[in-house]
C-alpha cells in the first residue's frame, strides 16, 4: 500500500481547524450561514468533532474540525487524524494555521487514516485525500507514512506467509528499491561461519534459520541496526499457551521496524553508514530442538545456560550484536518484541528503550515527542548483572523470579556489544490492541521515528 498526498487540486475542500477557544473567531470569518448551520449541529470545537458547511444546493462548502481543548489533547495522539477521521471521504486541504505543537506529523496522521491491511480480504478506506500544505516536507512525511505502512504489513502477515524466506525476501526488495547491497547466510553455513545462537534457535522450523545483512551509503558515521527477526514463537519446548502464542506472528516486530527504519533513512538520503542486520529464525518444536538446562557457547565465546527456550530473542541478536560490535559502528540500535515484562512497565503504547549515553538518550526522548512517536527511557543497571549470571555459564538466558524482566534482557544484549556507550535497545510491543485514529488494530511502528528525529544530534548527520 502506498500513501501519498492528493495531487493539488481547485476542487479540494477547504477545511478549517480551531478549538473551543477560537471557534467564534474562526465562524466569524466564515459566512453568516456557516455559523448558523455550525451552532444549529451542535459544533462547539470538541476534540475530535468535524462539520461540513452546506452551501444552499447541498454541496460542500468548507469542513471545520475541532481539536478540543489542551487537557483533551494530553490524552490521545494525532489530534488531527482524530478529527478528519469523521469527515465524509473527498479531497481536503488545510485553509488555516494548525495550532499544534507537531504540525508535520499531525498531517503525518491525517495520511495513516488511508493505511488497510487488505491481503487477504478487503477492507473499504473511506478516501479522504488531502493536498499537501505548503510548510510540509512532502518527501520526508510520505517516506515515514509509507515506512508506516510497510512496517505493518509485515507485522500483519501471518508466518504461513512471512517465514524467515519471506523476511529476507522483503529485506531484498528493498535493498533493489533503493540500491542497496545484501548478503545472506543460511542455514547449516551459519555454523560454518560461527553464528551458532541463531543456528540452534531456529534449527527445529521447516525454514531454515538465516542471517539478513544489507548495507547502504560509504560515507558518513556508521549506524548499524539490528531487528529480532523471531518469524514464529511456539516458546519452543517451553512452550507458550494457546491465549499467549495467537499474536506470535509479530515477534519480528523488532525486524520490521528495522526494516521501516531503514527504509526511511535511505528514501531521506540520510548521509550515513547504513547496515541493517536481522536474524531470522522460527523458534518451533522439533526433536532436534534446544532444550531447558542446554548450554550453548555464542559467537563472541561467552557460554549461555537455557533455562528458558521462550527466551530465545536475546539468543539470536547476541549473535548479531557481536557480529554487529566487530566493525565498531558509532552507533548500535536494537529492536525487538523481547519482554512481557516491558509490557507491564509500559503497558502498549510507550516504548522503553535504554542507552548507554545520557545525551543520546535525550536526543531519543526529544525526537519521540517531536515526532509523536513516545519513548520511555528505561535503566541498564549495573546491580542487577548478577541475575544474568548463573555460575554454570557466563549468562543466563532467563533469570528465575521474574522481577526486572527487561532490564535484565537488556543487560544480557549489552554483554555482546564492544562499545557499550554506543548502543542502544529498544523493547517494543509494535502492536495496536484497539483501533485509534490513524493507528489501525494490529501491527504498527513503534520508535523509528523517535529515531530518525534524534540522528542529527546523536551522529551529527
Amino acid at each position: 500500500m502506498t500513501l501519498k498526498f492528493s495531487v493539488n487540486s481547485s476542487d479540494a475542500i477547504a477545511t478549517y481547524v480551531c478549538t473551543p477557544d477560537t471557534l467564534d473567531d474562526l465562524l466569524a470569518t466564515l459566512p453568516p450561514a456557516a455559523a448558523t448551520w455550525a451552532h444549529a449541529q451542535g459544533f462547539k470545537g470538541a476534540y475530535g468533532q468535524a462539520i461540513t458547511i452546506p452551501s444552499e444546493q447541498g454541496a460542500i462548502t468548507c469542513a471545520v474540525l475541532g481539536l478540543g481543548d489542551e487537557e483533551a489533547r494530553k490524552r490521545s495522539r494525532f489530534h488531527l487524524a482524530s478529527a478528519a477521521v469523521n469527515l465524509p471521504a473527498g479531497v481536503y486541504s488545510l485553509a488555516n494555521e494548525l495550532p499544534l505543537d507537531a504540525p508535520e506529523y499531525e498531517v503525518l496522521g491525517w495520511l495513516l487514516l488511508g493505511y488497510a491491511f487488505d491481503k487477504y480480504a478487503h477492507h473499504p478506506v473511506k478516501e479522504r485525500g488531502l493536498v499537501a500544505p505548503d510548510w510540509i516536507d512532502v518527501t520526508k512525511i510520505e517516506a515515514i507514512a509509507n515506512a508506516e505502512a510497510l512496517c505493518r504489513d509485515l507485522v500483519n502477515t501471518p508466518t504461513s506467509d512471512l517465514g524467515p524466506d519471506a523476511l529476507e525476501k522483503a529485506v531484498r526488495d528493498l535493498a533493489t528499491a533503493h540500491g542497496a547491497s545484501i548478503d545472506v547466510i543460511t542455514g547449516d553455513d551459519l555454523l560454518e561461519q560461527n553464528f551458532p545462537l541463531i543456528h540452534t534457535v531456529g534449527r527445529a522450523s521447516v525454514t531454515a534459520p538465516r542471517l539478513i545483512d544489507m548495507r547502504y551509503g560509504t560515507t558518513g558515521p556508521k549506524l548499524t541496526l539490528v531487528g529480532k527477526g523471531v518469524c514464529f514463537d511456539t516458546g519452543g519446548l517451553n512452550l507458550k499457551s494457546g491465549a499467549s502464542m495467537g499474536t506470535m506472528k509479530k515477534d519480528m516486530g523488532g525486524a520490521a521496524n528495522t526494516i521501516a527504519l531503514a527504509h526511511m533513512i535511505m528514501a531521506l538520503n540520510v548521509p550515513v553508514q547504513l547496515r541493517l542486520l536481522i536474524p531470522a529464525v522460527e523458534n518451533s518444536v522439533s526433536g532436534n530442538s534446544f532444550r531447558p538446562s542446554d548450554i550453548l557457547t555464542s559467537r563472541l565465546g561467552k557460554t549461555v545456560e537455557i533455562n528458558n527456550t521462550d527466551a530465545e530473542g536475546r539468543l539470536v541478536l547476541a549473535d548479531a550484536l557481536t557480529y554487529a560490535s566487530e566493525e565498531d559502528p558509532d552507533l548500535i540500535i536494537s529492536m525487538a518484541t523481547l519482554t512481557g515484562a516491558a509490557r507491564v512497565a509500559v503497558g502498549p503504547d510507550l516504548a522503553p528503550f535504554f542507552a548507554g549515553r545520557d545525551q543520546d538518550a535525550q536526543a531519543i526522548m526529544n525526537g519521540g515527542k517531536a515526532a509523536l512517536d513516545p519513548v520511555w527511557r528505561m535503566p541498564f543497571h549495573d546491580p542487577y548483572e548478577h541475575l544474568i549470571e548463573p555460575g554454570i555459564a557466563d549468562l543466563d538466558n532467563a533469570p528465575s523470579g521474574g522481577m526486572a524482566g527487561s532490564i535484565t534482557a537488556a543487560l544480557f544484549l549489552r554483554r555482546f556489544v564492544k562499545n557499550q556507550d554506543a548502543y542502544m535497545h529498544f523493547d517494543i510491543f509494535s502492536w495496536q490492541p484497539v483501533a485509534k485514529p490513524a493507528r489501525s488494530k494490529g501491527g504498527f511502528m513503534q520508535g523509528p521515528r523517535a529515531i530518525l528525529t534524534a540522528l542529527s544530534d546523536i551522529l551529527g548527520v
